[in-house]
């Protein structure tokens, strides 16, 4: 009686800042999927990307594990900038496959050369990333802890996500991909943006406008003459 146990301190704020780290986590896969759609002009092309992020997630927290540690706002920084470039990598694949598959190639076969054809680009990218991250795990001196923290989560996040996505990714895009075969995968770019056939209706109609206004300019002449004489 009087007495009670709470979480204080270090694993208190560990508490906090998980539960905080899933709301985040939540709000920046919804923006992700947004964009995508957009891009790709589909509901269902963008799950390809979405579900290749969380085994870099899944690398980000096993890095700070082992690295001993905390899940801090130092962490949650690194875990939303590692999910834009672990995307970018996605989107790499998913771009190039179905430029393939428009092309006649089946979606296995896209599948595969769009893994094959991008896995150079983003082994590059990857580890120029994940070499720029070196200074930061290293770091000494004042403040050090949040740049080691900052460090690790992207850095175990990007290495578990590059050597794993070029193998779920194409998987994924199958799987996806044939659920839709048959479809429109992107919009063709022949075809125009709605804004810019709304533009260009706009200005045939604003044209057919001063066509109009001429031939009334053009009769009221020709009645004034026919007045005058």
């Amino acid at each position: 009686r009087g007495y009670d146990i709470a979480w204080e301190g270090l694993s208190y704020d560990e508490a906090q800042r998980g539960n905080e780290a899933l709301a985040i986590f939540a709000v920046v896969l919804i923006f992700v999927y947004l964009v995508l759609a957009a891009q790709y002009e589909s509901f269902v092309l963008p799950l390809v990307v979405i579900l290749s992020l969380p085994i870099g997630v899944f690398g980000s927290f096993l890095m700070l594990k082992a690295m001993g540690l905390a899940n801090d706002v130092y962490a949650q920084i690194g875990l939303i900038m590692l999910i834009g470039l672990l995307g970018k990598n996605a989107v790499l694949i998913v771009e190039f496959a179905v430029q393939r598959q428009r092309a006649g190639a089946t979606v296995r076969e896209a599948a595969i050369e769009g893994a094959r054809a991008r896995f150079r680009p983003i082994l590059m990218t990857s580890f120029a990333f994940v070499a720029g991250l070196i200074p930061l795990v290293i770091a000494s001196g004042a403040g050090a802890i949040g740049n080691h923290t900052i460090g690790s989560s992207a850095m175990g996040g990007m290495l578990m996500g590059t050597v794993f996505g070029v193998l779920i990714i194409p998987g994924l895009y199958v799987v996806f991909a044939t659920l839709i075969q048959g479809r429109k995968l992107i919009k063709d770019e022949w075809d125009e943006p709605v804004s810019e056939e709304l533009v260009r209706r706009g200005e045939e109609e604003g044209s057919s406008r001063d066509v109009i206004r001429r031939l009334n300019e053009r009769l009221k002449d020709l009645l004034n003459r026919n007045k005058d004489r």
